[in-house]
């Protein structure tokens, strides 16, 4: 298993602190943000993991973590030269993934209790073709992209409902082999002018072959003030390294 760390974005939620940096290297708790995305790549074994982000901050984000040996692991870096969506960022990856890779993909904004360990393991052993990704249970999933679940799979995933199918939302933690970049080809620009993750696992979806995991412990999304404020008091207590 690899690993794909996505860190542009232009951070809009966060401004004005992001008008000077990007938003994943924010101090949340003792260290940036970005921080945390490393260490439970790294916590889960995984070895191989590319960080893409865009111009802004990129020699910052390679003077806090070189190489990546600081945890064991190997950085390869890639810049998203302008904000096109997720799939767009993660599509960048196609080739540092290879044909028969399999790999996570976490949003660096994205905080969470939960270790990746199992669940690499177990996506690992699946049958090739399949993706998954991570849910949590949250008290306004209309904020959300909100899955609807039928039995081990999820059927679809719809954006922001006025009436929600399920009280989860779609967490930015996700599983693919290299079959994804297929799926980012067919998928069209959104209203935004956007390539949105979620028209992509809405295509895994169609077909029968999303699943997904359950976050037990606490997750937020860190992108606004108040959420960086939460994972802050949260980390400022944990014993990351």
């Amino acid at each position: 298993m690899k690993g794909v760390i996505l860190a542009g974005g232009s951070g809009t939620r966060l401004r004005p602190m992001t008008k000077i940096i990007n938003k994943h290297l924010l101090p949340v708790g003792p260290f940036p943000m970005i921080h945390y995305a490393v260490s439970k790549m790294a916590a889960a074994g995984i070895k191989d993991i590319m960080l893409v982000t865009g111009k802004q901050s990129a020699g910052l984000f390679m003077e806090y973590i070189g190489s990546g040996s600081g945890w064991g692991v190997r950085l390869t870096y890639k810049i998203q030269e302008e904000a096109g969506g997720i799939a767009q960022a993660l599509a960048l990856a196609d080739g540092f993934i290879q044909p028969q890779d399999k790999f996570v993909v976490l949003l660096g904004d994205n905080l969470f209790e939960d270790g990746l360990e199992s669940a690499v393991r177990m996506f690992a052993e699946a049958e090739q073709g399949n993706a998954m990704v991570f849910l949590k249970k949250v008290a306004d999933p209309r904020r959300y992209g909100v899955p609807e679940m039928r039995g081990d799979r999820i059927a679809a995933i719809e954006e922001k409902p006025t009436y929600p199918k399920s009280d989860y939302c779609v967490t930015g933690i996700y599983m693919y082999d290299s079959g994804v970049f297929e799926k980012i080809q067919e998928i069209q620009a959104s209203e935004r002018g956007e390539l949105e993750i979620t028209d992509v696992n809405n295509r895994y979806a169609s077909q029968g072959m999303l699943t997904y995991r359950l976050l037990e412990g606490w997750w937020t999304d860190a992108g606004t003030h108040r959420s960086l404020l939460e994972a802050s008091i949260r980390l400022s207590a944990s014993d990351v390294v």
